[in-house]
């Protein structure tokens, strides 16, 4: 499936980063423990700038939920059609949810409650994104 390639921006660019480095960050602010992804210029939950930091994660998550793309208004995508849509929720903080679409898992079948992890796949000569893959129990 085609992605599309990021653009970092002044708070951003950690992440972007950090993904060529296939490592998975998110925010962490430092008065008030609160993790938070995306990125913004301040603390979601006290609203303090001044102490962000970044936080590096264990890359593994669960499905929270799902739904499937039947009909998608991005030309580029229309080929891929049906796909899947994942919610991918954290291991440190289920709060902090990524999406994926799960390459490799068929259409309607993603196993909501599952553990998945982390890796990283290159959409430029330059970046890499984050992609999602079910791992097994055990």
């Amino acid at each position: 499936m085609p992605r599309p390639i990021p653009i970092p921006d002044a708070v951003s660019k950690p992440f972007w980063d950090a993904c060529n480095e296939k490592r998975l960050i998110v925010q962490y602010c430092k008065i008030c423990d609160y993790k938070q992804f995306p990125p913004e210029e301040d603390c979601r939950e006290c609203g303090w700038h001044l102490h962000l930091d970044w936080l590096e994660t264990s890359g593994r998550g669960f499905i929270n939920g799902y739904s499937v793309t039947y009909d998608s208004r991005i030309m580029a995508w229309h080929e891929e059609q049906p796909f899947n849509n994942a919610v991918i929720s954290l291991e440190e903080d289920p709060k902090i949810n990524f999406f994926s679409n799960l390459p490799g898992v068929p259409v309607n079948e993603v196993p909501v409650g599952a553990k998945v992890e982390v890796y990283f796949i290159p959409v430029s000569d330059d970046q890499m994104i984050p992609e999602w893959r079910v791992i097994e129990e055990g």
